[in-house]
């Protein structure tokens, strides 16, 4: 059974990968009271390297989050993934009127390796969709968060929310989604399609004035811990994460789906999705989007160490999550959690197990015991261009009559090119 004890969300003496610096600007950490909810030892994985993690006060028995959308659309899939083993759940984006929300069918594409689009043939490395928020009503997604958290009070349920712009609005959602007892909120600033004359989604996120304005709105009313769901169709991603955490958000969570086109059918030559002959363009997601997803989150992690006492704010990772691997590097960003979507579409809820197993093989191999031991490892090896060629001339200074690699262009050779050219790849 879950433990409920009253704490200062905010005030908690949480674990970093991330060192201090007392030179550093640190924003200050306002209150918010709220419930700290343990989930229980015996759920996920029980043997090896510890995967638990407490993330702005809420305990998971490992960093796997159900990220938002199919997988986490109704009572039965959400209580899926609770048995299956997840860390947490979030839930498909609520607003208040979905009446408003109209899905098409079909709402999904994929890119396969090696084969044109629509293929049946090669991995799927690559999957768009153009599917809104929960087409559900309020009531009945309230009712079904509530049940569940009867059911597991144990376990950790986040409400992922949207509205217009329109202060009264959110008020009203914040004050209902609350009643029905999730332990957090994460705010959906990043949908890429969909509403956006509405300023929804990213028509919020892309505007730093306005997310600014909204996230007061919304961390004035909210009681629990929010995290900020941050766009990645932005040039600099830095920037309306450092405006969701100096308003009183908690944490970000990034990425959500990149603006794409999955392509045209060459026969047809009709756009994919194809809905009546017509599409729009969807978000991006799946293994492709890994590299992108790591350079965001390394951005929003570098800023977040320079500028705010990370023990308090965190990062969910998000972004073509399919190995324990794929979770590893997101980790050695500084990431607390890593959530999944679209894998879970792809592989289904059992993918948690493999996710584990592969995340704990890792940590064996390097000795690490807990999340906290590699958390944020890697983010010292990011510099700019201009040091690592100062660094490389040092090194070549160091090695002197070492050859190793070509100093200057005029080096290269046409008989030794193929073997010139292996000396300068590093993998």
């Amino acid at each position: 059974m879950a433990s409920l004890n009253m704490t200062q969300i905010r005030t908690g003496n949480f674990a970093s990968g991330f060192p201090l610096n007392s030179t550093k600007k640190v924003h200050a950490v306002p209150t918010r009271i709220g419930f700290k909810v343990f989930a229980s030892e015996t759920q996920g994985v029980s043997t090896g390297p510890d995967l638990s993690v407490t993330v702005n006060g809420l305990h998971m028995p490992n960093p796997f989050v159900i990220g938002s959308g199919p997988p986490g659309t109704n009572y039965t899939v959400m209580k899926r993934a609770f048995d299956e083993g997840w860390g947490a759940v979030i839930a498909k984006t609520v607003s208040l009127d979905a009446a408003k929300v109209i899905n098409v069918t079909p709402r999904y594409a994929r890119l396969r390796a090696g084969g044109k689009n629509g293929s049946a043939k090669g991995e799927i490395i690559g999957w768009e969709n153009i599917e809104l928020i929960s087409d559900r009503p309020l009531e009945t997604m309230l009712k079904e968060f509530k049940q569940l958290k009867e059911e597991y009070p144990d376990r950790i349920l986040i409400a992922s929310i949207m509205e217009e712009y329109n202060k009264a609005a959110w008020e009203e959602l914040i004050d209902r989604v609350e009643q029905s007892g999730v332990d957090a909120l994460e705010i959906n600033f990043s949908c890429p399609h969909g509403m956006p004359e509405r300023k929804m989604g990213a028509a919020v996120g892309q505007d730093c004035a306005l997310l600014e304005e909204v996230c007061g709105w919304i961390n004035a009313k909210a009681t629990v811990p929010v995290w900020a769901k941050m766009t990645p169709n932005i040039t600099d991603i830095s920037q309306p994460a450092r405006v969701a955490l100096s308003s009183g958000c908690e944490g970000v969570a990034a990425i959500n789906t990149i603006m794409s086109v999955m392509g045209i059918n060459l026969s047809t030559l009709r756009p994919e999705p194809c809905v009546e002959g017509y599409s729009t363009p969807g978000g991006y997601s799946a293994k492709a989007v890994h590299p992108i997803a790591l350079g965001k989150v390394m951005s929003i992690a570098k800023m977040m160490k320079s500028e705010f006492d990370s023990k308090n704010y965190t990062i969910s990772a998000i972004g073509g999550v399919e190995t324990g691997g794929d979770a590893a590097e997101f980790i050695l960003l500084g990431a607390n959690t890593v959530q999944v979507c679209t894998g879970v579409m792809m592989h289904g809820y059992g993918l948690v197990k493999k996710l584990c197993t592969e995340l704990q093989d890792f940590m064996e191999k390097h000795n690490f015991t807990s999340i906290e031991d590699f958390r944020g490892a890697s983010l010292q090896y990011f510099t700019t261009h201009t040091d690592l060629v100062q660094r490389q001339q040092e090194a070549i200074r160091q090695r002197k009559a070492i050859k190793k690699g070509l100093q200057s262009d005029k080096d290269w050779t046409g008989d030794g090119f193929v073997k010139e050219t292996e000396s300068m790849v590093s993998n």
